[in-house]
């Protein structure tokens, strides 16, 4: 006769004990207060850009009726449709920069042996450590000096609004640390097939640092999208002005436009969200593969 399938509990066999990780139940606690956190804020902007003005300054949190045409008025209103031009050109201009001077750098801190190589490179990681507010005013009489000296006005243009950020710091050590990993064998086959550095570099070595490149221009991207108290300093004209600008203008005798600033918020956000969607999976290589050698 077949045993019974309870015959072992009946039999009194202890069932098995279910573990219970509490550090994980906490981890995963902490990380879901920190997502909660991070993402209210954001719905409540969605859900606020589609309210009427006065759903948006009371306590109203979803709208009663969608206010599509709000977009529609943010993008033609205030002229906020001429500072997201302005700074889609000024991070166009400034991740070129980046891409050209810090991986120039970048490389020959990597690959090229030269005098007190270390200690130049050490000073640039030193001023990571300086708060962007300090330099400010350093940078603002370079500018002012340059557009005297030189044939091209650089307040109110876009020299002032780009070149003093096409290198950067973070740029080039990113960069550094990922063309450290590439393997000298591919150099020395470079050397032997009659290649130089240059060569070298934008055959071999760029191709495969493509992730990082990536990170590059994921995070200059957004630092200049983000701009706001230099190109304020650097300008009196708003024609020049990027898009952060923008969202302080929808103001009126009556006090600020809630609702249409949160409609421009979301039209600002939308480039940055596109941008990390297309490079989500090279900017997390990039990020987990570099830095792993000193």
């Amino acid at each position: 006769m077949a045993d019974h399938p309870l015959a072992n509990t009946q039999s009194g066999t202890p069932r098995p004990r279910i573990k219970v990780d509490f550090a994980k139940i906490v981890i995963y606690l902490v990380l879901s207060l920190g997502a909660i956190v991070a993402i209210v804020p954001f719905l409540w902007m969605l859900s606020a850009s589609l309210m009427n003005l006065t759903e948006a300054t009371g306590r109203a949190v979803l709208p009663r009726i969608l206010q599509w045409n709000n977009y529609i008025e943010a993008w033609t209103g205030a002229n906020f449709k001429d500072y997201f031009v302005n700074s889609m050109i000024i991070a166009a201009i400034t991740i070129g920069g980046q891409v050209v001077f810090c991986t120039l750098a970048a490389y020959a801190f990597a690959r090229i042996k030269f005098p007190a190589r270390n200690f130049f490179f050490t000073l640039i990681l030193a001023t990571l450590m300086i708060p962007e507010a300090v330099i400010w005013i350093p940078n603002f009489i370079t500018v002012t000096w340059l557009g005297r000296v030189g044939p091209i006005p650089w307040i109110n243009n876009w020299p002032a609004l780009t070149v003093p950020f096409m290198a950067s710091a973070f740029s080039i050590f990113l960069l550094r640390q990922f063309f450290s990993q590439i393997p000298s064998e591919l150099w020395d086959s470079a050397q032997i097939d009659g290649a130089g550095h240059l060569r070298f570099l934008i055959q071999i070595v760029i191709p495969l640092a493509k992730p990082a490149l990536l990170t590059v221009i994921l995070f200059t991207f957004i630092g200049s999208w983000n701009a706001l108290a230099w190109p304020i300093l650097v300008t009196t004209d708003p024609e020049w002005r990027p898009i952060s600008y923008g969202l302080s203008s929808f103001l009126d005798e009556a006090g600020a436009m809630i609702h249409l600033q949160m409609a421009g918020s979301v039209i600002t956000v939308l480039p940055i969200v596109i941008l990390y969607l297309f490079v989500q999976r090279q900017f997390t290589e990039g990020i987990a593969t570099t830095g792993l050698k000193g």
